[in-house]
């Protein structure tokens, strides 16, 4: 099982694609909680030089609140991480599959939220 859904926008800045992102989460009823700029905070504490690299730490208030009612420490596999990276030719965006990543959890009802959330995600990867 792939634990990401991907997707890449051919010829596309990584600016214009954030905020493409940004809106089709918005329509679905996330909002970004955390953002981390991995090329800058890698330049900055390392040296090191990466291309273009964010993760976008999105949440559903909504099925955040319904999987808590279930799973209540399933806050430690919260946010829904959404990466876009600068790949040849475009960027790449990336939404985790939360069945795959709370498949450690053994709760049925979590599960049908999980799968609520994949369809959700990419729903949001296809129409950046």
């Amino acid at each position: 099982m792939s634990y990401t859904h991907d997707r890449i926008i051919e010829d596309a800045s990584i600016d214009d694609v954030d905020t493409r992102v940004r809106a089709a989460l918005a329509e679905r009823g996330f909002g970004v909680l955390t953002e981390i700029d991995v090329k800058a905070t890698l330049k900055a504490k390392i040296g090191a030089e990466v291309d273009d690299y964010r993760i976008l730490g999105a949440c559903s208030p909504a099925m955040a609140y319904k999987a808590i009612q279930v799973e209540p420490r399933v806050g430690a596999m919260l946010p829904c991480n959404v990466i876009l990276r600068a790949v040849e030719g475009g960027v790449e965006i990336s939404a985790i599959d939360p069945v795959a990543s709370m498949q450690a959890i053994e709760n049925a009802e979590l599960d049908k939220i999980a799968a609520e959330v994949r369809t959700m995600l990419v729903e949001v990867v296809e129409a950046a």
